[in-house]
């Protein structure tokens, strides 16, 4: 399994035009690969998304919304970021232009989701037996 999944963030990026940079984390908000920004700004981004996602459980669960988050969309100025959860513990954000297809742009995440779920899983940090980490 590759460590490195940035190859696959640009491609994302590349395939969808005004797609401007993309992050692949944990679901507790670490930074596991990313394209088109600094380490800062992926770090930032992740702990953000991660939360966003958090939210979203919350609405879930307090008013029926099934069984997790499939996607999240936040327009702002001039940016949309969309948040995906890619595979178990996994989650996909995804920062783009106003100009972006957003319909072209969700497929293109959810079919990266779906062709590779290994390269996705984030093992769960801790042991479900007796606590520890």
């Amino acid at each position: 399994m590759a460590d490195d999944l940035t190859w696959l963030l640009r491609r994302l990026a590349e395939s969808v035009p005004h797609t401007r940079s993309a992050v692949l984390l944990s679901a507790d908000g670490i930074a596991k690969s990313w394209h088109g920004m600094d380490t800062d700004g992926a770090d930032q981004l992740a702990a953000m998304a991660s939360g966003l996602c958090s939210l979203a459980q919350g609405v879930g669960t307090r008013f029926g919304g099934g069984d997790g988050v499939r996607q999240v969309v936040a327009e702002l100025g001039e940016v949309i970021l969309f948040v995906t959860a890619a595979s178990v513990g996994t989650v996909l954000a995804v920062l783009a232009g106003r100009e972006v297809d957003a319909g072209i742009l969700s497929y293109e995440m959810g079919r990266l989701s779906t062709q590779i779920p290994a390269y996705l899983a984030t093992p769960s940090r801790f042991s479900s037996a007796n606590g520890n980490r």
